[in-house]
């Protein structure tokens, strides 16, 4: 598979999402099943993985720790610190990046992961009662330590940006961006990339599934499944927002491809900096998406998913106004 960089990071150009192996959606994998599937992803050729503390909570990244041992020096791994969790209960108390308590948590991550060095650090969300340049100089002095390779931030807006940039470098932006949520395009947040050289890593590259054309109006989301509680996921929108997934079909058509390799290849025609990460359970659906390196979209299939998105408005909010204030995203910024 071909490379991208992410500041200084070389990384597959589509990365594989952990998350969903063990945490948010309904079908959950075991520790077993979630190890085979990553080393299935790295067998081919996938070298950037992507986790958090909170997935699980803490699970995930002794899953994937565990799954990359054998090839550590082979691979690019990805964590997050920026959140209260309960050692105890595992209650998410919402963000939190009190340079104080950012060293234990990455400490932490670290001996979950089972390596001395985690290659590229996120604040999962800023935290609107730290100060982000706080926060930018512990992770500048893990860095000085040795104990991390690169710095990243997850749905920051551009001056958090642009702040955190001037104390420490940031290597990649980690912010939903798919054809149903395109905001980094207008918020300037892919503006400040070009201008930086910072890497954008795309979550939710699929939204959430859908773009996959798996699901319909029809479709039963579990209770467990965080998708059951997301406006957009309610069987009204979902119905209406099925003109995004027959786009995808109509270009697929004449791709000889499907509508979930559309997208990712939408998405790397985007910016040459752009490193997706979608995540699946499903070795055939890993396969598929890794599928989308060898689509080719011209200039004309560009520019008419351009035309036919300006003629499309997505139906339903992206997350809940208490998912959103609990996490942190769409907060205002300080100046």
């Amino acid at each position: 598979m071909k490379q991208r960089m992410l500041g200084k990071l070389a990384v597959s150009e589509i990365g594989f999402g952990c998350m969903g192996l063990d945490f948010s959606y309904g079908h959950r994998l075991t520790r077993e099943e979630g190890i085979t599937l990553i080393r299935q992803a790295a067998d081919r050729g996938v070298t950037f993985f992507d986790t958090a503390e909170i997935y699980g909570p803490f699970t995930n990244e002794d899953m994937v720790g565990e799954a990359l041992r054998p090839i550590r020096d082979q691979v690019v791994i990805a964590t997050k610190f920026g959140f209260d969790i309960d050692p105890q209960t595992s209650e998410n108390r919402g963000v939190s990046s009190r340079p104080e308590n950012i060293r234990g948590h990455v400490e932490r991550s670290l001996k979950r992961l089972g390596i001395e060095t985690v290659d590229l650090i996120y604040q999962h969300r800023v935290d609107p009662t730290v100060p982000i340049e706080d926060v930018a100089g512990v992770v500048r002095d893990l860095i000085a330590e040795g104990k991390a390779k690169a710095f990243g931030l997850s749905e920051p807006g551009v001056r958090t940006l642009r702040r955190a940039h001037a104390v420490q470098p940031v290597s990649a932006v980690q912010n939903e961006y798919s054809l149903w949520w395109r905001a980094p395009e207008t918020n300037g947040i892919l503006d400040a990339c070009d201008e930086f050289g910072i890497g954008f890593v795309p979550y939710s590259p699929l939204g959430k599934g859908f773009l996959t054309g798996a699901m319909t109006a029809d479709t039963k989301i579990e209770k467990n499944d965080f998708r059951a509680s997301i406006p957009r996921f309610q069987p009204e929108a979902l119905a209406k927002n099925e003109a995004f997934v027959n786009l995808l079909k109509q270009i697929a058509a004449d791709k000889d491809a499907t509508p979930a390799q559309i997208a990712l290849a939408w998405l790397l025609a985007q910016r040459d900096y752009i490193v997706p990460i979608p995540g699946t359970t499903k070795l055939h659906r890993l396969e598929e998406n890794l599928g989308a390196t060898t689509v080719e979209l011209t200039e004309a299939d560009r520019a008419k998913i351009k035309t036919a998105l300006a003629g499309l408005e997505v139906e339903g909010e992206r997350y809940t106004p208490a998912a959103n204030a609990m996490a942190g995203i769409d907060a205002p910024e300080k100046e």
